[in-house]
């Protein structure tokens, strides 16, 4: 059966990052977080709308948008939060770096990998060290978090640990006992907790549930959540996030260290989460019935046809983790530009040989891309 997803969208001369890596080269891109759809009706009519009005000066979250928010972590993660603890921001990636500043000040700041690029870009930004904990890797390429190694690893001056949950790029979601132990981690070592939530509305696996850190109301006076609708609804352009901050006092720090350096959110940013959240939910359960459908063709495609390549079917997002470390190729990810498939490498998250695919496109073009991967091990 046809679906809207199906649809192929030309991005090439539109300035995209995705596309324009490989600018006049017949290679597909699958390498950032970054979907080939377009954004749900509503959120385009909305910002259509919001253009005709055209006066576009600075523009702060209305009261319609902070109950929308409010509405939405009750509904989606059964949690009471107030809309005074919300701070909007113009993406997550900043907020990491303003975490780092605020909280970690000449210290040492840990994380978990292999993990997402900035999260060890983030600390050396801002003059920290980072301490980075792997996480334990089992056969099936499943991904566990190592409380010991966490315990040899801390030091007194570390003071931020940040979490990806669910995890980019291994699609783990993490159990609320797994975040139990990590808050009892900090608890212990008197550490703040930064849980970037980004992919959080995309779980594909139907018997888990996304939990917030919020959630854990012991975890509140040393923990804050990060969250957007930009992979969601595939708007990372628009750049708007909100952070949640249940501990006045850590707020009041996060806001001092923004201070200065990082902009309002824009008026087609706040347009856009609103009408994600407003109207967006029929259009989110049909993209998670597509991306679970390309989830499980992507994993049967690399067991039956390229066996080399292990991967596992992952619980969230629209990234799929692969060790094509059998090929013995050296530097697999030119490798398969070379065959005409853009991939992410696996170094810039921590794990040298490994690669990540974004599976967030019109299964014509996944499928075409598959084949090319295909016919160029079969040629090794």
């Amino acid at each position: 059966m046809h679906s809207k997803f199906d649809q192929i969208v030309n991005r090439r001369g539109t300035a995209s990052l995705k596309w324009e890596r490989y600018k006049g080269k017949d290679v597909l891109p699958f390498w950032v977080a970054d979907m080939d759809f377009q954004s749900s009706p509503e959120v385009i009519e909305a910002l259509k709308a919001r253009a005709e009005h055209g006066v576009f000066g600075y523009t702060i979250p209305d009261e319609d948008l902070l109950h929308l928010t409010v509405q939405h972590q009750k509904e989606h993660y059964g949690v009471d939060i107030k809309s005074d603890w919300l701070v909007w921001f113009p993406g997550v990636v900043p907020g990491l770096n303003v975490a780092c500043r605020a909280f970690a000040p000449g210290g040492s700041v840990m994380t978990l990998s292999p993990t997402y690029p900035p999260f060890f870009s983030a600390p050396g930004n801002v003059g920290c060290e980072l301490i980075d904990v792997p996480l334990t890797e089992s056969k099936d390429l499943r991904y566990d978090i190592d409380f010991q190694a966490m315990e040899a690893a801390v030091r007194p001056d570390t003071k931020l640990f940040i979490l990806c949950n669910p995890q980019n790029p291994v699609g783990r979601v993490w159990t609320r006992e797994e975040l139990e132990g990590i808050v009892d981690f900090c608890e212990k070592h008197d550490m703040i907790l930064c849980s970037d939530e980004i992919h959080c509305d995309l779980i594909l696996d139907e018997d888990k549930k996304h939990v917030t850190i919020t959630a854990i109301e012991r975890a509140r006076e040393r923990s804050f959540a990060l969250m957007a609708p930009s992979k969601t609804y595939n708007v990372p352009g628009l750049g708007c996030s909100f952070f949640t901050f249940p501990d006045k006092e850590l707020k009041k720090r996060f806001e001092k260290a923004r201070a200065g350096l990082v902009t309002e959110v824009n008026a087609f940013g706040y347009t856009g989460c609103k009408a994600a959240l407003e109207h967006g939910e029929t259009w989110r359960q049909d993209l998670l019935a597509y991306l679970r459908s390309n989830r499980d063709y992507i994993v049967n495609f690399f067991r039956e046809n390229i066996p080399q390549i292990k991967t596992t079917r992952v619980e969230a997002t629209y990234l799929m983790w692969l060790d094509p470390r059998e090929l013995g190729i050296e530097n697999i990810k030119v490798f398969f530009e070379k065959a005409g498939v853009g991939l992410a490498d696996g170094a810039d998250y921590g794990r040298n040989g490994y690669l990540r695919f974004n599976f967030g496109c019109p299964r014509s073009m996944l499928e075409k891309g598959l084949h090319r991967m295909k016919t160029a091990v079969d040629q090794l």
